[in-house]
């Protein structure tokens, strides 16, 4: 009889221990790409405090053709901390106190999760706070949604042999993702979705053809059309993929796998059609191998927000790393 009390105790106790170690480890996070819980009180949301963060936090992405919020914004009194809204990825909990504060608490009620706790005595100091952590917060989530869609990319990839033997490279490219055309030193990979497609181009070119430094947005510019010329054409004759015309894009001077990168975002468009969308370019100075390498991805969805197709083409190419020759 004591065999069987003490084989009953100790049952019940590595019961209880393994619910313990469950119950210890970080729940997961939920919500969508790009979305960010603000955790506030109607009285501060509805005046300038509130005004403030739509304006910064729901301004117009670059790049996009038609206007969409940098982030989906859903706010919620403070009182709703012990609910569910705290396995959100993002959340902003602002409130008046004692003190004038701002910090980050990462994995706070769950994991991957940033917490923003902006404190102050004023709504004036909370404004002052909000104006100068602004561009950490974003950099901050930006650089959370990355590691969340590469992470989930991650769970089913492409075999990187085809990829990597052609360009001496590592990119951790989705399964769902299909070889549309591939040549001597380009790629293109595409995926269907409901309201039309994403593409991914890699494919590299002469340093000298770009890397004019008074002239690199035109070289670019012209790098990207004379690549649809080759290789990216509507239905009917006369109808390759081009840069828009009527905007100029946006440039910027980045560093990836440690290599100086010339990003460019803007709106491609089919000449003589009606097909247009937002593309992401990066040219990558890659002087070991006397080559620029280019990752560029675009949509095409007339019919959908591309908001957060055109951060998981970002999250794809972020992934790339140029391997030892």
């Amino acid at each position: 009889m004591n065999k069987i009390y003490f084989l009953l105790l100790l049952i019940t106790v590595l019961i209880f221990s393994c619910k313990k170690k469950d119950d210890d480890l970080p729940r997961k996070t939920t919500g969508k790409v790009n979305s960010i819980s603000v955790i506030i009180d109607d009285q501060l949301w509805n005046g300038e405090i509130g005004d403030s963060i739509r304006n910064k936090f729901a301004a117009p992405v670059i790049g996009l053709p038609q206007e969409e919020p940098l982030f989906t914004i859903n706010q919620y009194p403070v009182k709703i901390m012990e609910g569910f809204m705290t396995d959100n990825r993002n959340i902003i909990v602002v409130k008046k106190g004692d003190k004038n504060k701002f910090f980050i608490k990462n994995d706070q009620y769950a994991s991957p999760q940033n917490v923003f706790h902006i404190t102050g005595k004023t709504a004036a100091a909370i404004l002052t706070i909000i104006e100068n952590r602004t561009s950490k917060i974003i950099k901050t989530i930006r650089q959370t949604e990355i590691d969340e869609i590469q992470r989930l990319n991650g769970k089913s990839l492409l075999d990187p042999k085809t990829v990597g033997n052609k360009f001496n490279i590592s990119v951790d490219i989705p399964s769902t993702y299909a070889y549309m055309v591939q040549g001597d030193k380009f790629i293109w990979l595409k995926k269907e979705v409901v309201s039309g497609n994403t593409s991914l181009l890699i494919y590299e070119v002469s340093p000298k053809s770009i890397t004019n430094k008074d002239n690199l947005v035109s070289n670019i510019i012209k790098m990207r059309d004379s690549i649809g010329r080759l290789y990216i054409h509507g239905k009917d004759p006369d109808t390759d993929m081009i840069t828009e015309e009527a905007y100029a894009p946006y440039f910027f001077k980045i560093k990836l796998d440690g290599k100086l990168v010339y990003e460019t975002k803007g709106t491609w468009e089919l000449k003589n059609d009606f097909m247009s969308g937002p593309f992401i370019n990066y040219a990558i100075v890659d002087k070991n191998n006397d080559r620029v390498l280019v990752l560029e991805g675009f949509c095409y969805s007339p019919s959908k927000e591309k908001r957060d197709m055109m951060l998981e083409l970002e999250a794809i190419i972020k992934s790339v790393s140029i391997l030892g020759r």
